[in-house]
């Protein structure tokens, strides 16, 4: 049921959203120029890695100018990219990878291979047990504010607790942090 619930909602989501897509696309071409998308290396269902598209908000070929993980200041987000971080925009294209089957609407946000190593061996299984999700319990209740462990509480509380209910409930939640109506 939670797949074809993904792939009716995205693919609504993918129509509705047609215009920002396309518009977010242009902004990205026209101010730093190809690739328009960004393929990051994540992990997902099972530990098994996967291409997760982002529109690109970073200067071309920022992974080798830095560390996997980024601070509001860094210096190789580009203008554009720090309107589309802002807003979640440069999230969108992860629709497709819900599409593909790579993630999941709701879920843990996929971690890069490079942070297996902050979880014991249980934890990375648990976490591994679901699908990642373009959104998740975490995003939903403290957005970018967690601290790694109360996202790591968050992931896990997910995996225990996964449903189509709770589901719904962090889908509201964050639009709502979103549109800044508040939170839970």
């Amino acid at each position: 049921m939670k797949r074809l619930v993904d792939l009716v909602l995205s693919l609504v989501a993918l129509l509705l959203l047609s215009p920002v897509l396309a518009a977010a696309a242009l902004a990205v071409l026209l101010n730093d120029g190809r690739p328009v998308l960004f393929r990051h290396q994540r992990v997902g269902l099972g530990g098994r890695e996967f291409g997760m598209l982002k529109f690109r908000s970073m200067v071309v070929n920022a992974a080798t100018l830095g560390p996997w993980h980024t601070a509001s200041d860094d210096p190789r987000i580009t203008r554009v990219g720090r309107f589309l971080r802002r807003s979640s925009i440069d999230e969108l294209p992860q629709i497709i990878n819900v599409l593909r089957g790579d993630m999941s609407l709701v879920g843990p946000r996929p971690d890069v291979p490079a942070q297996r190593s902050l979880y014991t061996d249980e934890q990375w299984r648990q976490r591994c047990s679901v699908r990642p999700g373009i959104t998740g319990l975490a995003q939903a209740l403290y957005r970018s504010d967690s601290t790694p462990a109360q996202r790591l509480d968050a992931d896990l509380r997910y995996t225990r607790e996964a449903g189509l209910w709770l589901d719904l409930k962090i889908m509201v939640w964050t639009l709502s942090r979103l549109t800044g109506r508040g939170s839970n």
